[in-house]
């Protein structure tokens, strides 16, 4: 083992790919991904490919970015799912006629009242989601 290779060859690394600190931005991100699709075509039929830990490293790096800047919605009741896909499509309560009245969509989301299947049909379909994700 040479140091002085293994250290000339991880600057070089660490300036091309930033593995030096977590992730710090959306471009750092773009960046990540782009680089680990890269490396996962060229390791993708070589399970053995020396560059495979390397990928590895880097999806943590990238899991570890997304679960602190983009974490995933609580997806445990239909009322919180229904709450995330508001908040993603940007809607208030009056923009859901397919539920209902104001009054009976912040009842749906307070967990006060369920969605009924006719409600859980139209909701799917306008959001391309499973109706499983919100059937209680």
């Amino acid at each position: 083992m040479n140091l002085s290779d293994i250290s000339t060859h991880w600057v070089a690394l660490h300036e091309a790919l930033g593995l030096g600190a977590p992730i710090a931005d959306d471009a750092h991100y773009e960046r990540m991904l782009a680089v680990v699709d890269q490396l996962f075509d060229a390791v993708a039929a070589d399970p053995a490919h020396p560059l495979g830990g390397l990928v590895e490293i880097l999806a943590d790096r990238i899991r570890e970015y997304e679960g602190r800047v983009h974490p995933w919605p609580d997806t445990s009741t239909p009322a919180s799912v229904l709450a995330s896909l508001m908040d993603e499509h940007g809607l208030r309560q009056s923009d859901l006629p397919e539920i209902g009245s104001q009054g009976v969509v912040s009842e749906v989301l307070a967990g006060k009242r369920q969605l009924n299947l006719r409600q859980v049909r139209a909701l799917a379909a306008r959001f391309s989601v499973p109706m499983e994700m919100l059937a209680g």
